[in-house]
């Protein structure tokens, strides 16, 4: 198991990558359908970038979880690198923003694949650890689905903070 546990993890950034791109734009291709708001960007917030992480991670998790059910960590490593990765997207955000000034589209993009990438390889450190320290996998799911329902949530309730409001438009949500 250990030993493809890199080739898991890999697929895995392909796959968050891959799906956080179309999911960027998805909700315009579709003309702004409500029905995939909760899991697309429907605006340029920081809020809504984080969405485009956290789905595709969550989604991959679930596949992956079906050959990892012997790990009884695993719950417990998906939530420390999928927040790690959701971590990063403002933090790197706001701290170039703040030095800088405005962050041109490219750096904006590369934050994502640099989150999605620390995320990933932190992943597969803690799934080669010897024993990853867990206190409970199935409250670890639970945080995750948590998580997932204030995406939701946020995306028609949006509180009025920076990270949820729209630089180039200067709304809240959808």
């Amino acid at each position: 198991m250990k030993r493809s546990v890199g080739l898991w993890q890999l697929m895995g950034f392909a796959v968050t990558s891959l799906m956080g791109t179309v999911l960027h734009f998805l909700y315009d291709w579709l003309g702004g359908a409500v029905w995939i708001a909760p899991f697309s960007g429907v605006n340029e917030s920081t809020w809504e970038h984080m969405k485009l992480l956290f789905w595709p991670m969550l989604l991959f998790a679930a596949v992956q979880s079906f050959s990892f059910r012997a790990w009884e960590n695993f719950w417990c490593v998906k939530l420390r690198g999928t927040l790690l990765g959701l971590f990063l997207i403002p933090t790197l955000f706001y701290t170039y923003n703040g030095v800088v000034g405005k962050s041109p589209d490219w750096l904006n993009i590369a934050i994502f694949f640099v989150s999605a990438t620390v995320a990933y390889i932190y992943e597969h450190r803690l799934f080669r650890a010897e024993k990853p320290r867990c206190q409970g996998s199935k409250a670890a799911l639970a945080i995750l689905v948590g998580v997932a329902f204030l995406f939701v949530l946020f995306t028609f309730i949006t509180p009025r903070l920076g990270m949820f409001r729209d630089p180039i438009t200067g709304a809240y949500g959808i």
